[in-house]
């Protein structure tokens, strides 16, 4: 797969991001990079998810789940929280 050159925030991603405090903001962060070297990480998700992987991090004793996709050199960044409703938001996100 060929090198991540280009990183789109979804406006919901944006939103989530902005309430954050700076060390959360640090450690997802830390996450896209992650990404952005091994964009294979991620579980792949299969159903109306199709397409969009999830990537798992702590932050603290939480699980933080970052929903994203990649296309050729591009990274879109969709969502991230933790497990509670995480996937059934995000799929009313994608299918509104």
């Amino acid at each position: 797969m060929s090198q991540i050159t280009e990183v789109i925030q979804s406006p919901l991603f944006a939103r989530q991001k902005k309430k954050l405090k700076k060390n959360q903001i640090k450690k997802l962060d830390d996450a896209i990079r992650i990404i952005m070297e091994d964009p294979e990480i991620g579980s792949a998700k299969s159903g109306d998810l199709q397409g969009i992987q999830v990537y798992k991090y702590k932050f603290g004793n939480n699980l933080t789940l970052l929903a994203y996709e990649v296309n050729e050199t591009t990274l879109y960044l969709y969502s991230f929280g933790s497990n509670q409703n995480f996937y059934r938001e995000l799929s009313k996100y994608l299918h509104q």
